[in-house]
């Protein structure tokens, strides 16, 4: 891959229904992860939905797609993958990390941390033998062009990604917004009134929008937002 330009690629990861008791009853959401091209390899950020928990099954009736197939269907070998990154640690956006032996994967400290005390995500599907997390606290660079930004609020330690493009910066939002509707303040899905942390949720939405960014990009909404020209 050597010479190729920074190259960012949806990903289908899965689709699931929401519940009676949740927004959006009985309609459909998606989960989409990214994969961004580097000279270097491929950076995965998000592995979507596990398979076979029956609580999961039983309320949101996932239709999760292996990463392999996944990875396959946009022409990326999983041996082409040499860094991983997670928005957060929940088993929508997390449910095949256990899987991805040998690839480091970087995780915001409280996020790892509250995975692992119990409660919070499907154990098993995050963790595991061969796997391996790298902590940081806040921001950080995690390979040349690509930044972490901290973005709590949904989660204690959510994380959106920021790549630099010759357009100008790409965010990768995760789940620091919900999608297009709410990063443009129009009607439609919004994650503020759900949000673990109201103030914090607030914060990394005004946060994401002071990088000035050509394009976002969404965990939970397949269409992006463009800046006008």
């Amino acid at each position: 891959m050597t010479g190729r330009p920074v190259e960012i690629v949806p990903l289908d990861v899965g689709t699931f229904t929401f519940p009676a008791d949740e927004p959006w009853p009985g309609e459909e959401g998606v989960v989409v992860a990214y994969a961004i091209h580097r000279r270097e390899g491929v950076l995965l950020f998000d592995t979507g939905f596990g398979f076979g928990n029956p609580f999961l099954d039983d309320r949101y009736h996932p239709a999760p797609r292996t990463m392999t197939d996944v990875l396959g269907g946009a022409g990326i070998r999983l041996a082409e993958v040499d860094v991983m990154a997670n928005c957060h640690l929940h088993p929508d956006h997390a449910g095949q990390n256990a899987a991805m032996t040998g690839i480091p994967i970087h995780v915001q400290r409280a996020e790892l941390a509250i995975a692992r005390a119990g409660g919070y995500t499907i154990e098993d599907w995050v963790d595991g033998p061969g796997v391996e997390y790298i902590e940081a606290d806040g921001d950080h660079d995690l390979v040349p062009g690509i930044r972490i930004v901290a973005t709590p609020g949904h989660s204690p330690g959510h994380q959106s990604l920021v790549v630099e493009t010759a357009d100008g910066p790409v965010v990768l939002s995760g789940q620091a917004v919900y999608g297009l509707d709410e990063w443009r303040g129009t009607p439609g899905r919004e994650g503020a009134s759900s949000a673990r942390d109201r103030a914090a949720y607030d914060a990394s939405l005004a946060r994401l929008h002071a990088i000035d960014p050509v394009r976002v990009l969404f965990a939970h909404d397949r269409r992006p937002w463009e800046k006008s020209r």
